[in-house]
């Protein structure tokens, strides 16, 4: 599903991921962490596709938000489970987000 954004300007943290092997309840946790990150304030919406590589896409108000959602206890510590287990390499990339613009049929 593609996220509804408002108008710009906003944020996109853009989170791509080479998985390990290990899949110990990868799925658990970060269905968890996204029920969690749409309790944050400041959060706007996902976006996630895993093929090779993993890349999912969170959208955020503002830098403050994603400084609190990255600070977020339960967030870091599936941070470190990831760094330990799950991955083998990831990049952020934290974008502010001017221009938008949609096709639906």
């Amino acid at each position: 599903m593609i996220a509804r954004t408002p108008k710009v300007p906003y944020y996109a943290v853009i989170f791509s991921s080479l998985r390990t092997e290990e899949d110990l309840d990868y799925a658990i946790i970060a269905g968890e962490m996204v029920s969690l990150a749409e309790k944050q304030k400041g959060f706007l919406g996902i976006e996630s596709a895993r093929s090779e590589i993993g890349i999912t896409v969170s959208y955020w108000e503002d830098l403050a938000a994603i400084k609190d959602w990255k600070m977020q206890v339960d967030h870091a510590e599936a941070r470190e489970r990831g760094r330990a287990v799950w991955y083998e390499s990831y990049k952020v990339r934290i974008c502010k987000v001017e221009r938008d613009y949609e096709f639906e049929k």
